[in-house]
């Protein structure tokens, strides 16, 4: 044995570079199992169950106060959305193997599903509203269209007219789509569309030149485009036209696009067509495009265009264009130091992120957040990279749900979305990213059923800890929000102590979307809830509603609950 020494010692003082990649090498496998020491351990949340004891709930895992250190390990001990806000919950074994069941419930709910046929209920998406006349000459719908001899379906021919802005999708023929802004046909027997569609036989998709039209509920107002532009609605001429749309320019051979085009030169991001007559200009006090009238009031033909409507002189057809309203797009941090750390709280996937880009354009400062997300950075949120603690931005995202840390705020604006929705967007956003979506494999897996698991109860906890813990707390609906965004953001700004100029808002309204919202176009062909998980979040939802109710709120919106 000494004589190995003795030679080993020779042979690494005529060769020392290979004695010192040795060392390192050995340096670095000892570092190795020390990290993975310290990164096997899972984490875990103190608590007990523990029953709200309000409304006909059934009782809530109680999440207590998150322990979530900002140290490293904290960090690396859990995964990338866990190590920020996600609670650990602990389940039974008979509640395990109820999660191990409901592994398989994808396909007979999809099949139970796809029986209905699409003209008995009405979808988020669509609603179906009767068989219409078509002619190969001169079509009801004249938009773009698209044939699939062997898989057309329902979904599938309204998902892609809505994806394109159009307000209505056809089928025909059982294989061919089409798409429109208007029904340009009459009405025709509802047993004249009697056509299978070929990839959904358990769905009617027209018959031999008649159509099933579909109007698209997700094809909002605001997502109707013609060429460039996106359609704002038919509206009543302002008192005082020149000044609240100060350029104009009369077409004798007007069409929308002559009219988008002459203000978009003009670098207006609104072009109004009042018969001949092309205005242009933005949405002000004058002209808040808040009072939408029937859209039968300025179907007049334009000159230049028999298919499109032009307005009149008293109604006025409104479009936005490309023209980007610079007046609210102005942010900084704040000048000196906030006396008081308002929190911008919500469940995750309830809005967050969108609301923060909302409060952002309304009041000129930038937005912070509890934790540190550098896509979020890089796409325009500042105030993402500076401490939750520095001062320096106008309120502070957080998803957190425990006593200390909710606490550590001094006010609150609580941001509550229809649970449903809420987990299926988190859902989106943890396999999709921010703006992207979950795969089919995702929904159709374990991962699913898991996470509704874990996080329905959370979404309730939430609302309960912040409403028992928070200190001055406004309750803003995300449904509510998206109805009506000028007034809940004036409520918003009220809360964060800034004057709301009336012009700002109204520009704000123009640029509501942003890069940061998720289109909301591409939905599941199958509902993904089962009916256990809908009773047990039912259940969740009658708790917050006592809750609210409790504390002399409004409870929750009627369409939390389930058809």
């Amino acid at each position: 044995m000494a004589k190995l020494l003795v030679k080993l010692q020779r042979y690494f003082r005529r060769k020392p570079v290979r004695f010192f990649t040795l060392l390192a090498l050995y340096l670095a496998a000892g570092s190795l199992v020390f990290l993975h020491s310290g990164f096997s351990r899972e984490p875990t949340v103190t608590g007990s169950q523990h029953n709200p004891g309000t409304g006909e709930g059934p009782g809530l895992p109680y999440l207590g106060v998150m322990q979530l250190s900002r140290g490293f390990k904290a960090m690396a001990m859990m995964p990338e959305r866990a190590r920020r806000h996600r609670p650990r919950f602990k389940g039974t074994s008979k509640e395990l193997a109820e999660r191990g069941k409901a592994g398989d419930y994808g396909s007979t709910r999809s099949r139970t599903l796809r029986s209905r046929s699409g003209r008995e209920k009405e979808e988020d998406r669509a609603r179906y509203i009767g068989c219409y006349v078509d002619n190969t000459r001169q079509r009801t719908l004249r938009g773009v269209s698209f044939f699939d001899y062997k898989k057309m379906t329902v979904f599938r021919c309204q998902d892609n007219c809505a994806e394109r802005g159009y307000l209505y999708a056809g089928l025909e023929f059982g294989a061919e789509c089409y798409c429109g802004h208007k029904i340009q046909a009459s009405n025709a027997s509802e047993s004249e569309c009697n056509m299978e569609c070929k990839g959904e036989r358990s769905n009617t998709c027209g018959g031999v030149n008649r159509l099933s039209i579909y109007r698209l509920e997700l094809a909002q107002e605001s997502a109707r485009r013609y060429g460039s532009a996106i359609f704002r609605g038919c509206f009543h001429r302002p008192d005082n036209i020149s000044i609240a749309l100060p350029a104009s320019q009369l077409m004798l051979n007007m069409s929308v696009d002559k009219c988008v085009d002459f203000c978009t030169e003009k670098e207006f991001p609104l072009a109004a067509l009042a018969g001949t007559t092309c205005h242009c200009g933005f949405p002000t006090t004058l002209f808040t495009l808040h009072e939408r009238e029937d859209e039968q009031l300025c179907a007049q033909k334009c000159a230049g265009e028999e298919f499109e409507s032009c307005g009149t002189t008293q109604y006025l057809l409104v479009y936005q264009t490309q023209v980007q309203d610079n007046r609210c797009m102005d942010r900084r941090f704040l000048p000196t130091r906030a006396k008081q750390l308002v929190a911008l709280a919500s469940f995750p996937g309830a809005g967050n992120t969108w609301a923060r880009h909302l409060i952002e354009l309304a009041t000129g400062f930038y937005t912070g957040s509890y934790y540190f997300d550098g896509s979020l950075y890089n796409k325009g949120f500042k105030g993402e990279r500076d401490h939750w603690r520095s001062g320096r931005t106008i309120c502070i995202k957080t998803h957190e749900s425990g006593q200390k840390e909710i606490e550590s705020f001094d006010s609150a604006i609580l941001l509550i979305r229809n649970p449903y929705k809420a987990l299926m967007a988190e859902f989106n956003r943890k396999y999709g990213g921010h703006i992207g979506f979950a795969a089919h494999a995702h929904w159709k897996g374990k991962e699913w059923p898991e996470f509704v698991a874990n996080y329905a109860p959370w979404w309730a906890t939430h609302t309960l800890d912040w409403l028992r813990y928070g200190k001055k707390v406004l309750v803003v609906h995300f449904e509510d929000l998206k109805r009506d965004l000028f007034v809940q953001l004036q409520r918003m700004v009220g809360l964060l102590g800034i004057t709301a100029c009336e012009d700002r808002l109204l520009c704000v309204e123009g640029q509501k979307d942003g890069n940061f919202k998720r289109s909301g176009l591409r939905k599941l062909e199958y509902d993904p809830y089962t009916p256990e998980m809908r009773k047990m979040i039912s259940g969740y939802i009658k708790t917050v509603d006592a809750a609210l109710k409790l504390r002399n709120l409004s409870g929750v919106p009627d369409d939390y609950y389930p058809r």
